[in-house]
Parts: C-alpha cells; sequence; structure tokens
C-alpha cells in the first residue's frame, strides 16, 4: 500500500527536529454544494531543523517517531522570504 502524501504549510517550528504543519482539504456540502475547508495540523519529524514558519511542504506517512508523530517531511515546495 503507497503511503499518504500530504502538502501544507508550517505554522511552528519550535519544538528540535519536529514542525507542526497545517494541511487544508476541501470538500463540497453533503446538501447545499458550498466548498467548505477543513484544516487539520500534523506533526512531523524534521531531521535537519531546515523549515521555518510559512514554508510550504510535503509530508510522507511513516512509522510513529514519538508520542505524536507521524508525518515525516519529504520536501520543501515554497521557501517563505
Amino acid at each position: 500500500m503507497p503511503k499518504k502524501v500530504k502538502q501544507g504549510t508550517v505554522i511552528s517550528n519550535k519544538m528540535d527536529k519536529t514542525i507542526v504543519v497545517k494541511v487544508a482539504e476541501y470538500s463540497p456540502h453533503p446538501k447545499y454544494k458550498k466548498i467548505i475547508e477543513s484544516n487539520k495540523n500534523y506533526k512531523a519529524h524534521d531531521a535537519n531543523n531546515e523549515c521555518r514558519e510559512g514554508d510550504v511542504v510535503r509530508i510522507v506517512e511513516s512509522r510513529p517517531i514519538s508520542g505524536s508523530k507521524r508525518w515525516v517531511l519529504s520536501e520543501v515546495v515554497e521557501q517563505v522570504k
């Protein structure tokens, strides 16, 4: 089974080797068909501490690294200026 990949924005990098990524998912309302945005935060492992707040990153599912970390940084798509 392939690993899940998600793309989102880094909202926190205050922890050592850990980033918090906000991932937005869009889906239509069942009855009214308006597009609804739902946000979820994921903690991801950043081994080199290379991300900053505001970066757009891609994260990949992995084995449990700690109590709440289940994702690993795959690549930095866009860096904040």
